[in-house]
């Protein structure tokens, strides 16, 4: 049950992600994914690429691992690593600016991303003792 409550927090974490560019351009990540959604069908061109894709294919596969009994731990994993990708990079553009908001915005995700990889570290060893 904690596996799964897990896939849904990074899910939720990762849509709380805040990017801010050029003079007034701001936007949260589940913004930007609503626009995304807009896209897939009218001009999905302009959303294929990588950035945009492994993201929401990661949080995909979390939501998947929320329906599993017992979650797929490769799945989790690949689904924490693609968010990552962004994320990531975020944290970076918030370290590198000096920009608090981004920065912050990142850290529930990742924080909650190294609580859930210990969790099925653990859960795992004991199950091969």
């Amino acid at each position: 049950m904690i596996k799964k409550a897990l896939s849904i927090v990074l899910v939720i974490f990762s849509l709380l992600g805040y990017l801010e560019w050029g003079e007034d351009n701001t936007m949260f990540l589940f913004q930007a994914e609503v626009d995304i959604f807009k896209k897939v069908f009218t001009d999905f061109g302009s959303i294929a690429h990588p950035f945009v894709l492994l993201p929401l294919l990661g949080q995909i596969l979390l939501i998947y691992t929320a329906f599993q009994n017992p979650p797929k731990k490769l799945l989790v994993y690949l689904g924490i690593g693609c968010i990552t990708l962004l994320l990531g990079l975020m944290l970076f553009i918030g370290i590198i600016s000096s920009n608090l908001k981004i920065l912050l915005s990142t850290l529930p995700f990742l924080l909650t991303s190294i609580v859930t990889i210990v969790h099925h570290q653990r859960k795992s060893k004991v199950s091969n003792v």
